[in-house]
């Protein structure tokens, strides 16, 4: 049984850092490209950041330079590094495989982020 648990989330001023995570089990997890997805209030939801398993790294441009992906494979954990945060990231931030309309796996709680002084 596949499961996807990200954990991190929480109320941070504008200008902090989160750090989340999300564990992987029922999966060979080192072979995928796992991507961290959010969706806000109203909107659809949104592909952030995404790694390889060779650890090639794709950003949405909205967070260049302010989030940083990474992986430990060893742990089948997936890793999300928040900086210089804004009001617009406020979302729910989810992982998973593939097109945010079509991912591989379902989705799993997601961990609330809110930004706000």
């Amino acid at each position: 049984q596949v499961q996807l648990v990200e954990s991190g989330g929480g109320l941070v001023q504008p200008g902090g850092s989160l750090r989340l995570s999300c564990a992987a089990s029922g999966i060979v997890f080192r072979i995928y490209f796992m991507g961290w997805y959010r969706q806000a209030p109203g909107k659809q939801r949104e592909l952030v950041a995404a790694i390889s398993s060779g650890g090639g790294i794709n950003y949405a441009d909205s967070v260049k330079g302010r989030f940083t992906i990474s992986r430990d494979n060893a742990k089948n954990t997936v890793y999300l590094q928040m900086n210089s945060l804004k009001p617009e990231d406020t979302a729910v931030y989810y992982c998973n495989v593939g097109p945010p309309t079509s991912p591989l796996f379902t989705w799993g709680r997601g961990t609330q982020v809110t930004v706000s002084s």
